[in-house]
């Protein structure tokens, strides 16, 4: 299956202002029409997975703009709303699927900290950041949660945690370098969701990772920085940061 690219990188290009540490998820307040109309861009490309624009939503960081708990969950929701809109209105025959994303704590400072990890917090401590915000993504309903570029074996075994009882299928995708997890943990230590693979790495480090994460015995997913093949064995398959709707219909080419 075809997931999509760079939903942020697509955003930018359409000349939306993304430097802000709600990154796209600013557009969820300030114009969702144009999230929208991305995902429709991707859709028609031929993805058969769309990812929401809550990488970077969280309670806190709303909070700084003036959102209340309630507030966010509607933002939220709103951002799987946004995707099944645009569904509809690509008004296609073939299914879509909605994978909600779920960014790791890094990303809520903005800071670059999804690509080191090690932020000095508990496994239990990321959990409660963690759990609350799966809760809410849940309850709208996706077909997936997208648990993304999560840069450290101790924040995944958190994730996985945070997860239990919430009852929606997930992946989760580590950031690495060469075979490594951003915070320097072997990835034959990774732990697996429902589907494991990488994101938002170079591409040439896709081939020795899937290898590896092959090995846990579940699907595998691969989405890195443009340079996209044909990987053996990558169940989904798409584009992370600087990757267009363009990328994405190459990738459909190739597939039957």
């Amino acid at each position: 299956m075809v997931l999509d690219g760079g939903l942020s990188t697509w955003l930018g290009v359409k000349g939306h202002d993304l430097a802000d540490p709600l990154w796209s998820a600013r557009l969820l307040l300030h114009d969702p029409a144009a999230i929208v109309e991305a995902h429709l861009d991707f859709i028609r490309a031929g993805s058969d997975v769309i990812t929401t624009a809550s990488y970077q939503a969280t309670e806190a960081g709303f909070a700084k703009r003036g959102i209340d708990r309630e507030g966010f969950r509607d933002l939220l929701h709103r951002s799987v709303g946004l995707a099944r809109e645009a569904i509809e209105k690509a008004d296609i025959s073939r299914p879509v699927y909605v994978a909600a994303s779920v960014g790791p704590y890094g990303a809520m400072l903005a800071d670059g900290s999804e690509y080191r990890g090690n932020y000095g917090l508990t496994v239990k401590e990321l959990a409660r950041f963690h759990r609350d915000r799966l809760l809410m993504l849940a309850e709208a309903g996706p077909d997936a949660l997208a648990l993304e570029t999560v840069p450290d074996v101790r924040e995944a075994e958190a994730l996985l945690e945070a997860l239990d009882g919430v009852g929606i299928p997930a992946w989760l995708s580590y950031s690495i370098k060469g075979t490594r997890t951003c915070a320097g943990q072997p990835l034959e230590e990774a732990l697996a969701a429902d589907l494991v693979g990488v994101n938002c790495c170079a591409p040439e480090d896709v081939p020795g990772a899937v290898a590896t994460l092959a090995r846990t015995g579940r699907p595998v997913v691969a989405y890195p920085n443009g340079g996209l093949e044909r990987w053996p064995g990558v169940r989904l398959i798409g584009g992370c940061c600087n990757t267009t709707p363009a990328d994405i219909t190459s990738i459909a080419s190739w597939l039957p």
